[in-house]
């Protein structure tokens, strides 16, 4: 990859737009027929959805807006107020997730590749959302350190855990893996901050050491799906490997997982990339893919429009173009389904609605926000 000096690239705002027409597809699965619908087209590179309480969503396009979108699929103008992003290569604005208590606080919490000092890093802002634009905004989490001359793997993902604490996902930014090691860097680690962006005192490193006090878990390629297990409260997350590799992990605290000193990939040249697919005081995933699937976006589901679907993990593939659909029993996932194959689109998200149907994002400079349904 030749480097690039950092810019920021700002789209012209777009005028509200309904969603077109269009025809619905059907797909067989194994627990019966599924209804597939587009809800709203037109997006630049939608990168995460959110619900609101009144059934609107909040949806992230990567250039750099924020949008909300009706539930007959009509988009908002860009809500104003949204923090200057670094748009390059598979930066922008990424991840967003509404405050626990957004009912009586109104905060949403954005993650994007942030412009700055040192170069572009993966940056969490917090702000509250009031007449159509954001207020209060304020940054909570900067990578550290900054890269120049990298514009990818920043991770990006948000969750917040039962006890309200948020972890953030990040990457290796491609040319700096070896610092996914070094955990005196925020460089391919998962981070968990409190809502105001301090470190809570039971974190691995919080009470000093080597470490930096936000650091939950390190060894990391480039998380991109992130989900709280609706039963045990604890985090789930998948990373990207190189060619094969991709890993489902529990990530744990101070744990290692291993990057770049084992995976079960290989690099793009076929060459081997460490000491191979295991080494001693180093994590295994729960699961791995290869060849990859190039997994975006993760939900557990617990709905009742699906109801053989209950307690199972949605993830979206951007190579495939699909739905994966994995069956568990308690941390080992013991049966894996593919679904929706032929959709020809890249999924880079996967949302429970609050009706129990299941939302996906498509990524391409039109996107939509598909709607699964049983038939």
């Amino acid at each position: 990859m030749t480097p690039r000096t950092a810019l920021v690239c700002i789209l012209s705002l777009a005028a509200p737009s309904a969603p077109s027409e269009a025809a619905e597809r059907e797909f067989t699965a194994e627990t019966g027929a599924l209804r597939v619908r587009s809800v709203a087209t037109g997006l630049a590179h939608p990168w995460s959805l959110a619900f609101l309480p009144d059934g609107r969503m909040l949806v992230t396009e990567r250039p750099g807006r924020l949008r909300i979108v009706a539930p007959d699929g009509r988009l908002s103008e860009p809500v104003e107020g949204v923090p200057e992003v670094h748009a390059q290569g598979q930066g922008g604005l990424l991840d967003v997730a509404l405050d626990p208590a957004f009912a009586s606080n109104g905060r949403i919490y954005l993650s994007y590749a942030g412009p700055g000092d040192g170069g572009a890093a993966t940056t969490v802002a917090r702000a509250r959302l009031a007449d159509g634009r954001l207020q209060d905004l304020a940054v909570i989490f900067r990578q550290r350190p900054g890269i120049r001359g990298s514009d990818n793997h920043f991770g990006s993902r948000l969750a917040f855990a039962p006890d309200g604490n948020l972890f953030v996902t990040t990457g290796d930014r491609y040319s700096q893996r070896e610092l996914a090691q070094d955990v005196a860097t925020h460089i391919g680690k998962i981070v968990r901050i409190a809502p105001d962006g301090t470190a809570p005192d039971d974190n691995p490193w919080a009470g000093g050491g080597e470490g930096l006090p936000e650091i939950w878990s390190f060894g990391h390629r480039n998380v991109q799906g992130a989900a709280i297990h609706p039963e045990t409260g604890a985090l789930w997350a998948h990373e990207h490997g190189a060619q094969g590799g991709d890993e489902i992990n529990v990530p744990q605290p101070g744990r290692n997982y291993g990057w770049p000193v084992i995976t079960h990939g290989m690099d793009y040249d076929g060459s081997k990339i460490g000491v191979g697919p295991e080494k001693a005081g180093m994590e295994q995933p729960a699961y791995h893919w290869t060849p990859s699937i190039a997994p975006s976006g993760m939900a557990f589901y617990t709905g009742d429009a699906f109801p053989d679907w209950r307690g199972n993990l949605l993830v979206g593939s951007l190579k495939f173009a699909l739905l994966v659909r994995l069956e568990l029993d308690g941390t080992r996932v013991v049966r894996e389904e593919r679904l929706l194959k032929g959709l020809g689109e890249r999924i880079r998200d996967v949302r429970e609605g609050p009706d129990g149907l299941v939302y996906l994002l498509t990524d391409s400079p039109r996107g939509q926000i598909l709607q699964v349904a049983p038939q």
